[in-house]
Order: C-alpha cells, then sequence, then structure tokens
C-alpha cells in the first residue's frame, strides 16, 4: 500500500501559515533543496488543500529547468476541495466529494508514496483516519510572534502518535525531523 508523507514547514510558536514571509525562506540551503528532492523522487503523487494548491500553484507552474520544478509540475495532483472547480496547474485532480474515502483509494493503487503539502483541516482528517504515515516537519529557528488560531499546527481535537525516525539540521537552522505514525496501541 502506498504511504502518505507530509512536509510542512512550521515555525518554533506553531506557525504554519505563510512560510513565504519567514526570514529563513530567503536562504534556504542547497542542503534543504537536496531534501525537498529526494522527497519528491520517492512520490508520485502530490496531495493537497485547496490553501496550499492556491499558494503553490502560480509559483511553481512559473517555474522550470531544475529538478525540483520540473519533478512538482510533472507529478499528478489531487487537490481537496468543493470551490476549486477549473484548475489551471498541469496534471491536476480536484477531489469534490469524500475525500477520505478518494484518498483511502488511492492509497490502494499501486504506486509509489504520496507527498501532501501543508498542514490544515486535510492533514487532521487524514490523521484521524490513521491515513497519515509520516510527518515530515521542517522546524524554522525563530518565533513568527503573530497569527491565528487558524495559523497554528495545533488545533482542537486533533491527535496522533508518531515515532521519531530521522532528524537532520540544515546550516541554516532548520531542523528536518520526520516521524513516523505509531501503530494503535492498546490503552
Amino acid at each position: 500500500m502506498r504511504r502518505i508523507v507530509n512536509s510542512t514547514y512550521v515555525t518554533l510558536d506553531g506557525v504554519i501559515q505563510n512560510p513565504q514571509d519567514w526570514p529563513s525562506m530567503g536562504g534556504f540551503s542547497d542542503a534543504g533543496g537536496q531534501a525537498q528532492l529526494q522527497l519528491l523522487e520517492r512520490c508520485d503523487a502530490v496531495l493537497m488543500g485547496r490553501h496550499t494548491y492556491e499558494g503553490f500553484a502560480p509559483v511553481w507552474s512559473a517555474r522550470s529547468g531544475d529538478p525540483l520544478s520540473d519533478r512538482m509540475n510533472a507529478l499528478p495532483k489531487y487537490v481537496v476541495s468543493t470551490s476549486l472547480t477549473d484548475p489551471q496547474w498541469n496534471n491536476t485532480t480536484v477531489i469534490d466529494q469524500d475525500p477520505i474515502g478518494s484518498i483511502r483509494q488511492l492509497k490502494q493503487q499501486p504506486g509509489a508514496d504520496i507527498v501532501q503539502y501543508g498542514f490544515g483541516p486535510l492533514s487532521h482528517a487524514l490523521m484521524a483516519a490513521d491515513l497519515l504515515d509520516e510527518l515530515r516537519l521542517w522546524v524554522h529557528p525563530f518565533f513568527v510572534g503573530t497569527g491565528s488560531a487558524s495559523d497554528l499546527l495545533y488545533r482542537p481535537g486533533s491527535s496522533g502518535t508518531f515515532d521519531l525516525a530521522d532528524a537532520t539540521t540544515l546550516d541554516s537552522g532548520i531542523v528536518i525531523l520526520t516521524y513516523q505514525a505509531s501503530p494503535a496501541k492498546d490503552h
């Protein structure tokens, strides 16, 4: 069965929104780019919610000529949304009904891992349905100091247990923490 790997940028104070505005985004290292490319190379599909799609589509579709951009643009993309009707980014399919059932079917198809970007309502629903297999947090070494509850990784009612599988420190101070979903445990 395919695995879903979530890759999310987060600050020390738990903010996940608008990473393009964070101080460290301008100084992303070659090692960070290589880590992103390695993740994309082990995946054969991209999964995201509408908000992430709206941030990614104009940026990635305008880029080409480097391995990361070319891979991102070539992969099939699945967007969970009830309002997106005409996606302009190539290879994009909108999942507008029964997202958990549709994603469960997608996981059961033959293929490689599926990378999921962003950590919003879709990620929490995947976690609640035991469909999120790996969580890769890119912890940025600063506090943003602003944001509402919807800008944070935390959501009331969400829970999950993960085991640390790897930790990589980049020269920029960003730490990539990779967690594997823990098997369900009897309480």
